[in-house]
């Protein structure tokens, strides 16, 4: 029963569904490992996971995971050791997270699209000990190999773990498609070598403690250069505890064609999102083996056509977490309106902010509505989600999940009053134990009293529900992903021609905001001497002669993953500043 002063300082909990706790008992597991091991024994015989037609199981997933977590062992890395990831949604990303896990070491997720400076960055300042990487990225490994500490590296590929299937299909890519550049790795091994070699040894049982690291997740936090956020054992397992009793009360609701999924009935996870990202990571993949449910890997997204078809052959999906544009991308094809998804229960929307039009216009087509959900890498990550009970889009993020606090605040940083926009701040057992190797910038975002400051700008109702409004800082989602203007700015400011620089997030309708970039030219080439030889030459050859759009366009094709990369350039004779001469990025974006 709710106290009154509960009622006061935390309203949502009067609204919350029925069945749902207000807490979660963490102590139930003492690490992910009890959890593993709790699934793989009681859903042996189900199906863990799909893929091109590829089925394992969770007795399979139990056994190769074993392997390879005693293929790392053997390897002699310290406690803790750090190894990389950098995959996409593959058979192997499930099997090498849980053999990372089952070894005692710490998962490093790397998105695979990184260029060459962005990978040597996250591997040097992590301290990975390996690398577990596509064959399609070797050669950017290769280019930065000599300036990184990596002992091990493991190489995969797209159709590895499927058999003759598999075969089929990285003939193609390699030969056909040509989307496997050529690469040279000395040393390293495949991963199924590494199965193998794992088998035959014996995995040693490790002692970890509900405080021990369990994920390096890498973010732009709430300003400056990406930095790890420390999630623990605890704060992943909390998570998926706070999901799965958030989730409970739609699993055995019925579904838009009337059936009706029961308590022992397996679920289905439609995983399109990217597995190295928190919001797949939790998600799909570890409330995935909490409850014992299927994930259908989706390893391209993007290609549409391809993703309808898969959609096609699979009706019986239960649970679609997605983002906003992969929804529209879906919505705007012409074969879309054809599929039926008789057993769909819940459509998760995170990651970014969904669009009225484009959840409205899903609702209409499935049936089902989009719950929108909050959340943060350092949040492990969710934060805040609609009740999939609810029967419309609602525009908000809903309500905080059991055991978390919010509450928004103001520059003194004290409670706003309710419905007056403020900074979201969070408490509970998912927030992160700090940045990696940086205590300083911990501090910066957490208040005395142990809120997380997520540098988000929003509101809280009289009810409980939460409402983004803005970004404190000047952060751009781009599909989902956070882009931060100094790091794209700082790269350009070393560009022959470049005298100053801006860059702000404006509406897109694809990806929901997409990067403009300002440039004032400079008359005068700036000295490239302190820069590396290889950048200094292609500097040289691209723009310090002819600084144009399609130079700095080819540039940052070079130094940044596609999402961050400029969609507008705009030359200006100079930009805004404030006395001080700092650029007004606000300025900016009211002139547009």
């Amino acid at each position: 029963m709710n106290t009154a002063g509960d009622e006061l300082s935390k309203p949502w909990l009067k609204n919350y569904p029925a069945g749902v706790p207000q807490q979660i008992d963490i102590s139930r597991y003492n690490s992910l490992l009890d959890l593993f091991s709790e699934s793989f024994a009681r859903f042996s015989q189900r199906k863990a996971y799909q893929y091109f037609g590829k089925s394992l199981t969770f007795g399979e997933l139990d056994l190769a995971s074993e392997d390879f977590a005693a293929y790392l062992q053997s390897l002699g890395f310290e406690r803790g050791a750090r190894v990389a990831i950098m995959l996409p949604n593959v058979l192997q990303y499930p099997l090498a997270m849980l053999g990372i896990l089952r070894a005692g070491f710490v998962v490093v997720n790397i998105n695979p699209l990184y260029t060459a400076r962005e990978l040597e960055y996250q591997l040097r300042d992590s301290g990975a000990s390996a690398l577990i990487i596509l064959e399609n990225f070797a050669h950017v490994y290769q280019s930065i190999k000599a300036q990184v500490q990596i002992k091990e590296v493991i190489v995969t590929s797209i159709g590895e773990q499927i058999g003759i299937k598999g075969m089929v299909i990285d003939f193609v890519l390699r030969h056909i498609k040509k989307v496997v550049p050529a690469w040279h790795l000395e040393g390293s091994i495949a991963f199924k070598t590494a199965l193998h070699i794992g088998a035959k040894q014996q995995l040693q049982a490790v002692q970890i403690l509900p405080t021990d690291i369990a994920f390096l997740q890498y973010t732009g936090g709430t300003t400056g250069v990406s930095k790890g956020a420390v999630l623990s054992h605890q704060n992943i397992l909390a998570n998926v505890m706070q999901v799965d009793v958030w989730l409970e009360p739609a699993l055995t609701l019925k579904t838009p064609a009337g059936a009706k999924v029961g308590k022992g009935d397996q679920l289905v996870f439609l995983c399109a999102l990217p597995l190295y990202h928190i919001f797949a990571l939790t998600a799909c993949a570890l409330v995935g083996i909490q409850r014992g449910a299927l994930n259908i890997l989706v390893p391209n997204p993007k290609d549409i056509p391809s993703f309808i078809q898969l959609l096609a052959k699979n009706p019986s999906i239960h649970l679609f977490p997605a983002v906003n544009t992969l929804l529209a991308a879906l919505l705007r094809h012409p074969n879309f309106v054809k599929l039926k998804f008789p057993n769909l229960l819940v459509t998760i929307g995170g990651g970014m902010a969904v669009q009225k039009t484009i959840a409205d216009q899903w609702q209409r087509l499935t049936g089902v509505p989009v719950a929108e959900g909050y959340g943060l890498s350092e949040t492990a990550p969710v934060v805040c989600v609609n009740t999939p009970l609810i029967n419309e889009f609602t525009g908000h993020i809903g309500l905080p999940l059991p055991s978390t606090e919010v509450k928004i605040i103001g520059e003194d940083e004290l409670p706003v009053a309710v419905g007056e926009a403020g900074e979201i701040c969070i408490r509970g057992p998912q927030v992160m134990t700090g940045y990696w190797n940086r205590p300083k910038d911990t501090r910066d975002v957490m208040t005395a009293d142990g809120f997380f400051k997520s540098g988000d700008i929003g509101t809280m109702n009289a009810d409980g529900y939460v409402k983004i409004i803005d970004r404190k800082k000047d952060m751009i989602i781009v599909s989902g992903f956070k882009v931060y203007p100094n790091e794209i700015e700082e790269l350009l400011m070393q560009v022959d021609g470049v005298m100053e620089c801006a860059v702000i997030g404006v509406p897109d309708e694809e990806t929901g905001e997409a990067v403009k970039l300002f440039v004032v030219r400079d008359s005068t080439a700036k000295v490239t001497e302190n820069l590396p030889v290889e950048l200094k030459e292609n500097l040289k050859g691209n723009l310090k002669e002819n600084l144009t759009e399609e130079s700095i366009q080819n540039f940052c094709k070079t130094q940044l993953t596609n999402y961050k990369r400029p969609k507008y350039i705009v030359f200006k004779e100079s930009l805004p500043k404030t006395n001080l001469g700092k650029i007004l990025r606000r300025e900016l974006r009211e002139s547009i």
